[in-house]
């Protein structure tokens, strides 16, 4: 007779949100046997300390994960545990990645393998660069799929790549190697792009082709890989752009000092205190002086606040060795670019402005 403190499979499966039929599956494969089988009747009945162990087996098994790397899951300590899921995740994905190319293969040919339209031919390095540097400014939020995506302009004169997270919008100008046969606009995929950039970077030109729902990254020397388009309308960025007030002050200070600074900054704000020679890098309602830098400034003195993960992205990503700040006044996006070239512009809406600095 089973001990009263045990409960039988039904009670069990309720309590753990396995079924019935799973736990005999589980219990015949021994990942989880049950405490005690009744030797007449052959009910299997479970103890309570076994829950914990059937709810993680339960949620191994709702992420696909297989039983022989369930059953290494369960044997492994926390360390252990967490590098096998890591691996599991990392293969789902990549096989995620593989079905979407295939996938893309099918499509093409049940469209009866329509060519797709040059859209633009660009250095491979270039277009990998420009495409780490703008997605920087991409943000995954549900219902707003496009502000995970990389808008692309394409013009025989030039290939305007722009994403914002409408907190920070960034944008990059590539001329291309060789002109296009016409205009061309639409939002691609991020993630797609991130996992095309290593094989972008190795190829000496690359050939973009849109195709109806994606484009093509054509490559010589290595598989061409498809990237899907995201069907929502992007911001209108040339409007943000346009309506701009004039810049009331510009400076220009060392990129690697900034972000050296920004990196030891303690805190998850950070106050630029601009002056007629320095920018002085605090954090709010510090009474230390902070860390002065040396820059060219014009314009009136000032300060301005902003969130860290607004600021350093926009920073890091500028080209050349100096970083210039352009900003316009309370309320208004501050101009974050590389000093020496104008190709690359990213605006970062600062939290906090005072004119009285």
């Amino acid at each position: 007779m089973p001990n009263s403190e045990l409960m039988p499979i039904g009670v069990f499966a309720q309590r753990s949100g396995l079924t019935s039929s799973a736990l005999r599956f589980y219990a015949d494969s021994g990942l989880l046997p049950p405490a005690d089988v009744d030797p007449v009747t052959g009910y299997r009945y479970y103890a309570a300390a076994q829950l914990e162990r059937a709810t993680t087996l339960r949620q191994l098994r709702e992420i696909a994960m297989p039983l022989a790397a369930v059953e290494a899951v369960l044997a492994a300590g926390a360390d252990e545990a967490a590098r096998l899921l890591d691996e599991h995740v990392a293969k789902i994905e990549g096989d995620a990645a593989a079905a979407r190319r295939k996938a893309a293969v099918i499509k093409s040919a049940l469209g009866g393998n329509v060519p797709g339209l040059l859209i633009a031919t660009l250095k491979g390095p270039v277009l990998a660069d420009a495409i780490e540097q703008v997605l920087t400014a991409t943000a995954h939020e549900p219902g707003m799929a496009v502000l995970a995506g990389l808008h692309i302009e394409a013009s025989d004169e030039a290939v305007a790549l722009t994403a914002t997270d409408r907190y920070r919008l960034s944008t990059r100008t590539l001329v291309p190697a060789r002109p296009a046969e016409q205009t061309w606009a639409g939002t691609v995929d991020g993630d797609d792009l991130r996992a095309a950039v290593a094989d972008v970077r190795r190829s000496a030109l690359i050939c973009i082709e849109a195709v109806p729902h994606g484009i093509w990254l054509r490559m010589r020397e290595r598989e061409d890989r498809h990237c899907r388009t995201l069907p929502e309308e992007f911001p209108d960025h040339r409007l943000m752009h346009e309506s701009l007030d004039e810049v009331t002050t510009r400076a220009t200070v060392s990129k690697d000092l900034l972000l050296r600074v920004l990196e030891e900054h303690p805190s998850e704000h950070v106050v630029l205190h601009l002056t007629d020679q320095s920018v002085n890098v605090r954090s709010p309602n510090d009474e230390h002086p902070g860390i002065p830098l040396s820059a060219t400034v014009t314009g009136e003195a000032l300060q301005i606040r902003f969130e860290m993960t607004t600021l350093y992205p926009a920073v890091s990503t500028a080209i050349g060795p100096d970083v210039m700040l352009d900003l316009r006044g309370r309320d208004q996006p501050v101009t974050i670019r590389s000093a020496d070239r104008g190709d690359l512009t990213t605006l970062a809406m600062p939290i906090q402005f005072d004119h009285s600095a």
